[in-house]
């Protein structure tokens, strides 16, 4: 069975086997996105384990951390724009065995360099998997409604992922090792690799889109340089001067790079993407809520295991009520936003997530977990009330054909926050003063939270597919 007639559209087969491939498809992509998030939570709550085999400076923990966002970031434009070009299935099932290898390469890393390569690996498959993902289901979903329902799904699958992560991480670090948690996505990547190949239709090819290198390199200094200065700033001090020729870089390789996408005939990152508010809004939210999100898990899992001395698997324990949280939200948001509009909703949970990170202002070293419990819920449940409405909304504003592109732009935005919050968050609590920094986090992540909720509101009104305004965009 050949990679274009492995898996039949819905149309070509009766609605009962349509409707299962459908599932069967929604189950490959969830799959691959949960997988993805998984690693976010459950590497989390390993690293105080790590950082005793390995080296226990908390900069060494946020490259550990970083090195698989900053290439999940950076790739993740071009990877969309791969599968645009030869087909997303084919690419996706090239991202979940990058994904897969690079995983057993972590679990047998020697050092802290090695690790560290490692996750960036690891990383880059998660850039192939994540759009791609997007793209496939916008191609199986063609439905407003019924997409949205998946997105939701595809969402809730990751969601499960991340509250899985914590307990499995902590158990797996108690009885095996750290260097187990790498190998559970062993046979979550069999499993995904085989059902992409049976089940998933591919999507229709554009040869004639080239791939933008000068851009992607551009990106990745841009970003790596970014992420660099800030993490090593906040380990060795803001006026060492490679630090400050860190920050230098970044500009200069950003700015080369918003030139080089304003020049090129085939962008990497078609910027006039941005001419539709609907596409720009959700993207800067997007960034915004990473870095408050993301950041936050790295800071509170140092807080769990240093500051409050809970092992692994009380850690992942400590988090399960904010991931568990995400789950059910995911599924109810987007009927939320049927009623009440994207905006609102998307608002509203960046609202309620703010007002949990104000709640946690509090904290200090012996806080009962008790006291920081709700808030904890209220994070994670705001987050699940947005993401739905968010990445449904951009998917809609974009014509089929550049959806792998477009799913690339915002899940590069989040993960270039996800970067920026565990760098940013990380320099404020690794020169001592924990509790200090701490706090400081979580002014800043209430403050970007609040601005998102009030730009989502001040759009107003409800956020509608407009294909015409997409492929103007796109001129």
């Amino acid at each position: 069975m050949d990679s274009d007639t492995s898996a039949h559209s819905a149309k070509a087969c009766g609605p009962r086997r349509g409707r299962s491939i459908k599932r069967l498809t929604l189950a490959a992509m969830s799959l691959g996105y949960g997988v993805v998030q998984l690693d976010v939570t459950i590497v989390n709550t390993a690293l105080n384990s790590i950082g005793s085999a390995l080296g226990n400076e908390v900069a060494n923990l946020q490259w550990v951390v970083s090195a698989y966002t900053i290439a999940f970031a950076a790739f993740i434009l071009t990877a969309g724009a791969m599968g645009d070009r030869v087909g997303a299935r084919r690419v996706y099932a090239a991202g979940f065995a990058v994904f897969t290898a690079a995983s057993v390469a972590c679990a047998l890393a020697p050092t802290a360099l090695v690790l560290v390569a490692a996750r960036g690996v690891q990383g880059l498959g998660a850039a192939i998997l994540v759009p791609n993902s997007l793209a496939l289901l916008n191609h199986a979903y063609p439905d407003e409604r019924e997409r949205g329902r998946a997105v939701a799904i595809w969402a809730a699958g990751a969601s499960l992922a991340l509250t899985a992560g914590p307990l499995a991480g902590g158990a797996l670090i108690a009885w095996v090792g750290w260097r187990s948690i790498f190998l559970v996505n062993l046979p979550i990547g069999l499993v995904g690799l085989w059902l992409t190949w049976r089940y998933v239709g591919e999507t229709s090819r554009a040869a004639h889109r080239q791939l933008d290198l000068a851009g992607q390199l551009a990106g990745i200094g841009a970003l790596g340089c970014l992420a660099g200065a800030l993490i090593e700033g906040g380990a060795v001090g803001w006026r060492q001067g490679w630090v400050i020729v860190g920050f230098a870089a970044s500009a200069v390789l950003a700015g080369l790079f918003v030139l080089r996408e304003a020049r090129a005939q085939q962008p990497m990152l078609p910027l006039s993407l941005f001419r539709n508010r609907v596409f720009a809004l959700t993207s800067g939210i997007g960034l915004l809520v990473n870095v408050a999100f993301y950041g936050l898990i790295f800071l509170l899992s140092l807080y769990f295991q240093r500051v409050n001395g809970l092992s692994p698997f009380q850690t992942g324990l400590a988090f399960l009520p904010m991931m568990a949280a995400v789950l059910p939200v995911n599924l109810l948001a987007p009927r939320v936003a049927e009623r009440l509009g994207a905006p609102a909703t998307i608002a509203a949970g960046a609202a309620i997530a703010a007002i949990g990170c104000m709640a946690l202002l509090g904290i200090g070293r012996g806080t009962s977990y008790w006291a920081l419990c709700t808030q904890l819920v209220a994070i994670g449940a705001g987050l699940g009330l947005l993401v739905p409405p968010l990445t449904s909304a951009l998917l809609g504003n974009v014509e089929k054909t550049r959806s792998g592109i477009a799913a690339g732009v915002l899940n590069a935005t989040r993960q270039t926050g996800s970067v920026l919050g565990v760098a940013l968050f990380g320099s404020l609590v690794g020169r001592g003063a924990f509790l200090a920094g701490a706090k400081g986090a979580l002014i800043v992540s209430a403050v970007l939270l609040s601005g998102c909720a009030i730009v989502a509101v001040a759009v107003g009104g409800r956020w509608r597919p407009d294909a015409d305004n997409a492929v103007q965009a796109q001129r």
